[in-house]
């Protein structure tokens, strides 16, 4: 494979953004997912909500909403988007001690919305641990990666295998 058939170089072999200004606009979804391991003091502190910080699993969601909005000046060749809806689903897993975030977002455009569904996920882990280190450094966050996504030229995508 050489520089050409990288979309993302222009003919000095720079990094550009790329054009999409020719793509037809279509519905495009993504999901991506997150975990973040807990001991069980910390796990019961956030199920309980006796983080001194406040409520972890809100605070984390309202993050992740956030940092799906601010995709595009974090990472560099990402389109700003008109996102239609951002949604973060925070759960508690009693087995794993483990907070398990899915992000959704969709949107009508000519690019897809994959990064913005694994930052989301991304930073509401992060904000997890930015509300819990307080008790716990050890704490993993893990399994970060895109679900499925749907729309667009190269059309749908779902992991196999979780």
């Amino acid at each position: 494979m050489s520089e050409r058939d990288f979309t993302h170089f222009n003919d000095e072999g720079r990094a550009k953004m790329v054009n999409v200004g020719e793509k037809g606009i279509t519905h495009r979804t993504a999901r991506a997912q997150g975990r973040v391991f807990v001991n069980a003091e910390t796990f019961d502190l956030i199920k309980t909500g006796g983080m001194k910080k406040g409520d972890v699993l809100t605070v984390a969601q309202v993050a992740g909403v956030m940092g799906a909005k601010r995709t595009k000046d974090i990472i560099p060749m990402c389109h700003p988007i008109l996102m239609n809806g951002i949604d973060l689903s925070l759960s508690l897993n009693e087995e794993d001690l483990s907070v398990d975030i899915i992000s959704e977002v969709t949107c009508d455009g000519r690019t897809g919305v994959e990064m913005e569904a694994l930052t989301a996920a991304s930073v509401a882990a992060l904000t997890v641990y930015d509300m819990c280190k307080a008790v716990q450094r050890d704490i993993r966050i893990s399994d970060i990666c895109l679900l499925d996504k749907s729309g667009g030229v190269h059309g749908d995508y779902h992991r196999e295998g979780l």
